[in-house]
């Protein structure tokens, strides 16, 4: 179905509510995914608004060597299918390797394919053959347009659901900035468009070993993305931002996320109301 990206019982894309993707940049690993999960999934609820959990099993492109990684394929996918049975959820997961695809399948409902890997064509196909639906970032050295090629492949391989996602383009050495046209021209191309908020605040590689950020910022952003007429956002969230085990300098304190999705949701009430109104017709 064209422009439509459906997910489990949720589906992405004009016409349908705004989608929350959030949930810690790495399983953590305890308790604490699972208390995650289930402080989004009552924000998620008492805002109205659909959510699909996010963790990652591996973090394969940290700045150091010896940052931690995650639990990694196997005990990560055995811990996200606890998550996604204890709550109800579905999940959502990187996938680096055309090998983790299928593996990863059984376990997860949305397969995630990061920004530095949206060209690796192997790795999009063997998302697509599994018949999961499928979320691209979009590359911080891609232009908008570009993504098209993105959509073509994966089609090609039999994708039936597809997501694309914008987070950040280089502007320079450690800065990344959004172009809201650009935004416009991504979702032109007729697949739901999700905006990554907590990633779209990074600094790349301005910390001591890892990367920077301003999460003091993500609110404007995702206030912005929501007007702009965005299908999705992504959040990433931890009760102590400070302790995360990735992207310590860019994930939402989880107490921050209730009054954002109030925000957002109002905001995208007012814009479909305006969509709908006699005067926009006329």
């Amino acid at each position: 179905m064209p422009n439509m990206c459906r997910i489990g019982d949720i589906t992405v894309g004009p016409g349908h509510p705004l989608v929350l993707i959030a949930g810690p940049c790495v399983l953590e690993g305890g308790e604490i995914d699972l208390q995650i999960a289930r402080s989004l999934a009552v924000a998620a609820s008492e805002a109205g608004i659909p959510l699909i959990f996010k963790a990652s099993f591996d973090k394969a492109n940290r700045t150091s060597l010896s940052s931690s990684r995650g639990p990694g394929l196997q005990e990560g996918l055995r811990q996200l299918s606890s998550i996604r049975e204890a709550t109800g959820l579905p999940v959502c997961t990187d996938i680096h390797e055309p090998d983790q695809a299928r593996e990863a399948a059984p376990h997860v409902d949305l397969m995630q394919v990061p920004a530095f890997l949206c060209r690796q064509t192997d790795l999009l196909k063997a998302c697509a053959e599994t018949g999961r639906a499928v979320n691209v970032k979009k590359g911080q050295f891609l232009s908008p347009q570009e993504m098209q090629h993105v959509v073509n492949k994966l089609e090609t391989a039999g994708c039936q659901d597809m997501m694309l996602t914008e987070r950040g383009t280089f502007f320079g050495y450690q800065r990344l900035v959004n172009d809201f046209i650009g935004l416009g021209d991504m979702m032109s191309l007729e697949r739901p468009v999700c905006f990554d908020v907590t990633h779209s605040t990074q600094l790349p590689g301005a910390g001591q070993g890892q990367s920077g950020g301003r999460p003091d910022r993500a609110d404007l952003l995702a206030r912005a993305a929501t007007a702009a007429g965005v299908h999705a956002l992504f959040m990433e969230c931890h009760p102590n931002p400070s302790a995360s085990s990735s992207d310590a300098a860019t994930v939402l304190d989880l107490t921050v996320i209730p009054e954002l999705l109030r925000q957002v949701v109002a905001i995208r009430k007012a814009l479909v109301s305006e969509q709908s109104s006699p005067a926009a017709t006329t």
